[in-house]
C-alpha cells in the first residue's frame, strides 16, 4: 500500500514536470526578433515574387520592402485559447460582394496595452480541404491604428492549430499584415467582423505605405 502510494507521488511530480516544461512560453527577445526579421523577409520575398505579389507590375517593379512598423516586443503575448465550434458557418463579407464561408474556431483572450483583449478566430471552409491548409486558422482584426498608421481596412495574422499548446498559444502581432485588396482592386478581401475590433493601438507589423 505504501508503495503503491509512493509510486503514484513520483508519477504526479513526473508528469506535473512534464507538463511545466510543456507550458506555452514567450519567446526570448532574441527569439522573437529572430523570427519576426524572418517573417518579414518572407512577406518581402513574396511581394517580389511575381507568381505571389499582389503589387501591381508597375509598382511591384519598384518595390523593395513593406512598412514595418519598429519590432515591438509587447506585441507579442500570451493569449488564453478557448475552443468554440458550437455556431453554424456564416458568409463574412469581403471587399466586393463574394461572400467568403468561415466557421468559429474559438476565442483568444489576452492583455494588450494593459487592456484585457479578446479576438475570435476562424476557419476557413474552403481551405479545409487544400493540402497544406488543412490546420489553417484566420484572424481578421481592426485596431486604433486604422486609418493612421495601418491600412483603414483592418489587418490579418495567420494561425496554425499546432500553435495551440494546452488552451494557450503566442500571438505576435508584429506579424499582422495586409489584405490584398489593400494593393489591388482585383482582389476580394474578408472584412475583419466587427467583434473583432481591438480597443488599442496595436503599433506593430505592416503600416500603411500612405
Amino acid at each position: 500500500m505504501r508503495y503503491s502510494f509512493v509510486v503514484a507521488c513520483l508519477l504526479w511530480l513526473i508528469n506535473g514536470s512534464v507538463q511545466a516544461q510543456s507550458a506555452t512560453k514567450l519567446p526570448s527577445t532574441e527569439e522573437q526578433t529572430r523570427l519576426i526579421v524572418e517573417f518579414q523577409a518572407e512577406l518581402n520575398a513574396e511581394y517580389r515574387d511575381v507568381s505571389r505579389s499582389p503589387l501591381p507590375v508597375p509598382v511591384r517593379r519598384k518595390f523593395t520592402s513593406l512598412p514595418f512598423f519598429p519590432i515591438n516586443p509587447a506585441g507579442c503575448v500570451l493569449a488564453r485559447f478557448v475552443r468554440d465550434s458550437s455556431q453554424a458557418p456564416f458568409a463574412m463579407p469581403t471587399s466586393t460582394d463574394r461572400k467568403a464561408l468561415y466557421r468559429k474556431y474559438g476565442e483568444l483572450h489576452f492583455t494588450l496595452v494593459g487592456q484585457p483583449q479578446h479576438l475570435t478566430v476562424y476557419q476557413s471552409l474552403a481551405l479545409l480541404h487544400r493540402k497544406g491548409y488543412e490546420d489553417y486558422l484566420f484572424v481578421p482584426f481592426t485596431d486604433q491604428t486604422n486609418g493612421h498608421s495601418s491600412y483603414g481596412g483592418g489587418r490579418y495574422l495567420d494561425l496554425r492549430m499546432g500553435q495551440i499548446n494546452d488552451g494557450q498559444m503566442v500571438l505576435d502581432f508584429n506579424k499582422a499584415y495586409n489584405p490584398f485588396c489593400t494593393y489591388s482592386s482585383a482582389y476580394s478581401c474578408p472584412v475583419p467582423p466587427p467583434e473583432n475590433r481591438l480597443s488599442v493601438a496595436v503599433e506593430a507589423g505592416v503600416m500603411s505605405d500612405h
